[in-house]
């Protein structure tokens, strides 16, 4: 997945990685999978976004908010 090609500029803040899990976790088809754990599924659709510059610098900070938008949008 080339974020700079879907997402434009890549910014160093929240609503920047937010819109990139979102994209990253739709493209890694994981969404319906019930064998994968949880923290699985994040770190494959982390994987997708690894050169996310909050994602690097945040990386706790990053899960939690992958966590809050999976329960927000239902996507677990």
């Amino acid at each position: 997945m080339n974020l700079e090609a879907s997402n434009g500029n890549l910014y160093n803040n929240a609503d920047s990685f937010a819109i990139a899990f979102d994209a990253a976790w739709k493209a890694s088809n994981v969404e319906n999978d019930k064998d994968i754990k949880i923290d699985d599924k994040i770190q494959i659709t982390f994987e997708k976004i690894k050169t996310h510059p909050f994602l690097i610098e945040n990386p706790i900070q990053s899960r939690n908010i992958a966590l809050f938008r999976i329960k927000l949008l239902g996507l677990g």
